[in-house]
């Protein structure tokens, strides 16, 4: 195996990686524990499996290193392509990893006003249930605003697999779209939530260009354009 293809599916295998610690905190966590309108209903679930909770925020944390290791190792496959673009991925892709981080305190607020105890003497149970509420959709929130840097960052990440000469130029194309669809995200996120729904359903579609991507990656590695693939000897 060539250092090319061996560099390319260690990229693929931490994306893979990261596309599947990433979901547990954004979807299987909500659609488990949250109630939609009720806080009451919400802070007894999460007091109720507060383990499960807390491996939520775990897995915020660890989709925020594991996006930093993927960042490095994309910025170390493509800055032969061109270093400057690899360095403007690099940045971008790079801004997760902050935001993952921040983003946790508001489950841990949260958290600690489930528990409620004596800093929290002053307010009632429905009182800190609204809080609580409060702070999980700010961690909503700010999914919303990162969806920015998740499509922003695959604009010169596609750039340089349209560019390069070891992967096929449809990733790169449909990781332009992908990254359309997550700014539409945002806007709708941030600006026209009532069609936020909406625009989820469409931009599906378009999302899987990270999952080619991915799978591209670890099944095939990164073939020089030209490149023919040995041919087994006949018997």
């Amino acid at each position: 195996m060539t250092t090319l293809k061996r560099d390319a599916r260690v990229a693929g295998l931490i994306y893979l990686a990261l596309t599947l610690i990433a979901p547990f905190r954004l979807i299987y966590i909500p659609g488990q524990l949250f109630v939609h309108g009720d806080a009451a209903a919400t802070a007894h679930n999460i007091a109720a499996h507060e383990l499960l909770f807390r491996l939520g925020i775990f897995g915020d944390l660890l989709t925020g290193v594991v996006s930093l290791f993927l960042t490095f190792t994309l910025y170390h496959l493509f800055k032969g392509v061109d270093k400057k673009l690899a360095a403007l991925m690099f940045v971008l892709g790079f801004m997760d990893t902050p935001l993952y981080f921040f983003n946790t305190l508001n489950d841990v607020a949260a958290l600690l006003l489930v528990h409620g105890g004596d800093v929290f003497a002053s307010l009632d149970p429905s009182q800190r249930d609204a809080l609580a509420m409060l702070f999980l959709r700010m961690h909503g929130g700010a999914i919303s605003c990162a969806e920015m840097f998740w499509g922003l960052w695959l604009f010169p990440l596609a750039a340089l697999v349209i560019r390069s000469r070891f992967l096929p130029r449809f990733l790169g194309y449909w990781l332009i779209l992908n990254g359309l669809a997550y700014l539409a995200l945002c806007v709708a996120g941030v600006v026209l939530p009532q069609y936020e729904d909406t625009v989820s359903s469409i931009a599906f579609p378009l999302q899987l260009g990270e999952v080619a991507f991915v799978l591209w990656l670890v099944v095939m590695g990164a073939r020089p354009r030209g490149e023919v693939a040995p041919v087994p000897a006949g018997g």
